[in-house]
């Protein structure tokens, strides 16, 4: 199961380079998760000011 990144989004880009496989990417002013490349391993949740990054459910 992938995360995404919700609405809460800053668009810092904290998560960008915590993410082992390069996944987010940024797109609008705030950052998108790859769902085919995630690897639901949670870096980008543990580095996130504003927790946007959540498992897809």
């Amino acid at each position: 199961m992938a995360y995404k990144i919700t609405d809460d989004c800053i668009g810092c880009g904290a998560c960008v380079d915590e993410c082992p496989v390069s996944a987010i990417t940024e797109k609008d002013g705030k950052m998108v998760i790859n769902a085919d490349e995630c690897l639901d391993c949670g870096a980008c949740a543990g580095v996130c000011p504003v927790e946007a990054p959540k498992p897809e459910e």
